[in-house]
């Protein structure tokens, strides 16, 4: 994740998503005290919501603020083609804005 500068990576098995791991769950199993043995399935967040890409960015930004989470794995069908974060819809939300002073 630090390497690809990512927040949250898909967790798949045979191709098929099973959960959602986050800087957040890191810092969980850090704080509970990683160890060698420590698995991934056992912090990261499993059958994770997951929305279709012609889904309107309000109803994901709705699923992320009620549902308390920043990335949202985007499918088509049962195979993932994308994360969509909270960054992302602010981005859409203020792509006509420019900064103070610019």
């Amino acid at each position: 994740m630090v390497s690809r500068d990512v927040g949250a990576a898909l967790v798949t098995d045979g191709g098929r998503l099973v959960g959602i791991v986050t800087e957040r769950d890191i810092l969980r199993a850090v704080a509970a005290g990683l160890h060698e043995e420590t698995l991934v399935r056992d912090f990261m967040t499993s059958d994770p919501e997951t929305m279709e890409p012609d889904e309107s960015t309000q109803h994901a930004a709705v699923l992320m603020i009620h549902g308390g989470f920043r990335h949202l794995p985007i499918t088509d069908g049962e195979e993932v083609i994308g994360v969509l974060s909270i960054r992302d819809l602010m981005r859409v939300v203020l792509e006509d804005s420019a900064p103070r002073g610019a």
